[in-house]
């Protein structure tokens, strides 16, 4: 089920911070506007599954995402996310804070995006992870691309290869038996 390069899971192995973008990573990307302004978004409930099961094996999850949205305030809330910082125009100071508040180094921190603003956190990142439909240069610049695109299981794939990588998949499998 995890054909993936061995360098990958090694840098999977020492993760305890997950960090997610959102619209293009926990969304597919599209805006929905109501005539009021309302912003309205689809998230994918395996994706949100996937990100509850990595935080029952140990690993912290959070979003750093550039635009603000009630809606992400009340999906965070639902798949227990505890770091959601909205608005973070400049993603990089966001991320270097959060880390060291955490007290984590660089390397024990994985990041999921999909655009070219995401790059900083990717660069510095130890396990960078692009989405199947991200910018050509994220792709380039990431450790692993998932097979699916953003808002369709992409981030599911990116938290149960982190689970494998950590010895915890088949146990959280098992569960479901």
């Amino acid at each position: 089920m995890f054909d993936i390069d061995e360098s990958v899971l090694q840098r999977a192995q020492t993760i305890k911070l997950a960090i997610f973008d959102v619209d293009g990573v926990l969304t597919n990307g599209t805006l929905f506007m109501g005539d009021d302004g309302q912003e309205y978004k689809a998230f994918n409930s395996r994706d949100g599954h996937g990100m509850k099961m990595l935080v029952a094996n140990g690993v912290e999850t959070a979003i750093i995402t550039g635009r603000q949205s009630d809606v992400v305030t009340h999906r965070a809330r639902d798949i227990n996310i505890k770091y959601l910082h909205q608005g973070a125009l400049e993603k990089l100071p966001v991320y270097e804070k959060l880390i060291a508040e955490l007290g984590l180094t660089p390397e024990q921190t994985a990041f999921v995006g999909d655009d070219i603003v995401d790059l900083p956190i990717m660069l510095r990142a130890g396990l960078s992870v692009a989405v199947a439909d991200a910018h050509p240069m994220v792709k380039e610049h990431s450790h692993w691309v998932t097979p699916g695109a953003g808002g369709c299981g992409a981030a599911r794939e990116f938290c149960e290869m982190v689970m494998f990588a950590q010895g915890n998949y088949a146990a959280e499998m098992q569960r479901y038996f």
